[in-house]
């Protein structure tokens, strides 16, 4: 496939190897007293040599080359201990590489590896519509896909909003006749388009919801998702469902959260959202206080 990746030119090569140190993935090597990319599978393609380098011998260009693998080079990476894999995980974050940076969060998570304290992907916020962009490659297409240029910046629909609400009154609410209050805290809410690292998960109480379940029982934001944030998934027809398990797990263990609800239809293909939910904990290390509600298909809560 064609992609971005790093050009050396060996007659401005001087064999110095100042950009060796600044390419934790291990892409680059001095072989016969010149710098050498010794694997397209190790490059990322976004650079952090180039500044580096006293000759300008390096630049970015765009060619046939293998696909970058964000966990063969987390193994090379974690072997150089902690200041590197944190050095890494913030270079991927500052260039946006929310795809890339999820994948090194998983293969840490599973290889038992401690998530060093970092700075994590800055969700921006998107331009306004009717907003013509004034650089050269137009904004990232609408999905979810691994790997595109931040997801999460390039898609208004799914860039991360805290939604502020009021602290509720402690005291009895009166009902308005013919209102009611929306409840959501933070856009997006489907698990696919989630980004772990987002800061509304900090100390959060989590709602884990089958999408069905808002729809059949009307009390849905003032019985049960007052005060939480809320993530929405239907383990029947979404397809990634050991995907879902690594994003949980990897929102488990970046954040303090301190109580997870699961609400599920009273269908028996709905019993999947707690397996989710149980399997993301087991992964993560993590023990939660977990409580689960059944909507019923007459919409009463059990």
């Amino acid at each position: 496939m064609k992609r971005n990746i790093i050009s050396i030119d060996e007659k401005k090569c001087t064999g110095c190897g100042q950009c060796i140190p600044d390419c934790p993935e291990g892409a680059l090597q001095l072989i016969d007293g010149k710098a050498r990319l010794v694997s397209d599978l190790f490059c990322d393609g976004l650079g952090a040599c180039i500044g580096t380098c006293p000759e300008g011998a390096i630049s970015v260009i765009e060619r046939e080359a293998e696909l970058y693998n964000e966990k063969v080079v987390m193994g090379t990476i974690a072997k150089q201990g902690k200041p590197v894999i944190k050095a890494h995980l913030e270079h991927l974050a500052s260039h946006g590489q929310v795809g890339y940076y999820n994948d090194a969060i998983e293969f840490l998570i599973e290889n038992g590896i401690p998530i060093p304290d970092h700075e994590p992907p800055v969700a921006k916020k998107p331009a306004p519509f009717g907003t013509r962009s004034t650089r050269k490659n137009p904004p990232a297409v609408c999905h979810a896909g691994p790997h595109e240029p931040n997801p999460f910046t390039g898609c208004p629909g799914a860039a991360d909003r805290d939604i502020p609400r009021e602290v509720p009154y402690p005291g009895p609410k009166q009902p308005v006749p013919g209102s009611s209050s929306s409840e959501l805290r933070q856009w997006p809410v489907q698990l696919a388009l989630l980004n772990p690292a987002a800061a509304y998960f900090k100390d959060a109480d989590l709602l884990v919801s089958a999408d069905c379940a808002p729809f059949a029982y009307a009390g849905f934001h003032e019985d049960i998702l007052k005060g939480k944030i809320v993530i929405i998934f239907c383990p029947k027809l979404d397809a990634d469902i050991e995907g879902y398990i690594s994003k949980l797990a990897a929102i488990f263990s970046m954040h303090t959260i301190k109580s997870v609800t699961v609400i599920r239809m009273e269908v028996p293909c709905c019993g999947g959202v707690r397996y989710v939910v149980e399997k993301a904990m087991e992964k993560a290390g993590k023990k939660i206080p977990l409580e689960e509600k059944t909507v019923m298909i007459d919409g009463k809560l059990r």
